[in-house]
């Protein structure tokens, strides 16, 4: 029977499972370390306990599990709200590619970075606080259309000028698309995680909350320590100097163009590669 199983396998078969595993991985990863994982562990254990409430004569317990369980099917979907919306966006942008949105010449990238750089530095030695994203494969047309259009080059004087304490637009956020700062005085949306640094400000909160939903990178410099910080998908690191923080830019920002040359078939080959490599290492 076994045998017979196994010669009825072809590529078809091969592929669903593939698909089926790479599913239930994504939503795992984007689960981790949220607290829909702790309810999805919850609803395990409530699925676990039926029927074993079943096996024992339990009634009135196998009642109330089952009862729940039907009920939880419509609560699951408003309770998971956040992670089923940061799960489609997140489909969203590794399915399809905005033909304007990764800087493509390595020298311009450079360039771009480097007047970043300087600015950030800058700013930072003077404490003055600064919110900077950059786009890339997703699109912030929403957040560039909440503050004021200003489409010039890249320059880290132009950076240090906008966040000049009292000025109209120091207290949004800058975008720049490529080598341009598209708009200024942004406003980014704040994220929902309560688990971070109580001591971190807004800005911070708005750099995570635009990299919960985006795969911008942005750059945050603290008002009252002059800390450079970076968020990128959700995540803040911080205390960056200069140096430290174009060389993580740039190969962030080269990673991802690599991505996206690659061919689907690429892409699909190079993951069914790791994950046989990970099983074979176990």
């Amino acid at each position: 029977m076994l045998l017979y199983t196994i010669k009825s396998i072809d590529i078809f078969a091969i592929l669903d499972i593939a698909v089926i595993s790479y599913i239930f991985y994504k939503g795992y990863t984007l689960l981790n370390d949220t607290r829909a994982m702790q309810l999805i562990k919850g609803i395990i254990f409530i699925v676990i306990l039926i029927p074993i409430s079943d096996l024992l004569n339990l009634t009135m317990l196998n009642l109330i599990l089952n009862e729940t369980l039907t009920i939880g099917v419509l609560s699951i979907v408003i309770i998971f709200q956040p992670e089923i919306r940061r799960a489609l966006e997140h489909l969203g942008r590794t399915a399809f590619t905005e033909k304007h949105l990764l800087l493509e010449d390595d020298k311009v990238m450079d360039k771009v970075v480097t007047e970043l750089v300087n600015a950030v530095d800058n700013l930072s030695k003077s404490k003055t606080g600064a919110l900077i994203a950059i786009e890339q494969k997703t699109g912030l047309n929403d957040v560039i259309a909440s503050g004021t259009e200003i489409d010039a080059i890249v320059s880290s004087a132009l950076l240090e000028n906008i966040f000049v304490v009292n000025t109209p637009l120091h207290d949004g956020a800058t975008i720049i698309r490529n080598d341009r700062i598209l708009a200024a005085g942004c406003v980014l949306p704040l994220t929902s995680n309560n688990d971070i640094n109580k001591k971190l400000g807004t800005r911070h909160r708005a750099a995570m909350g635009l990299t919960e939903i985006s795969d911008a990178l942005v750059v945050i410099v603290s008002e009252e320590t002059g800390t450079i910080s970076l968020s990128v998908n959700g995540k803040l690191t911080r205390n960056y100097d200069k140096d430290r923080l174009k060389d993580i830019l740039i190969r962030i920002m080269k990673r991802r163009q690599t991505n996206r040359k690659r061919s689907i078939r690429e892409k699909v080959k190079l993951w069914i590669t790791k994950r046989i490599n990970k099983l074979l290492s176990r």
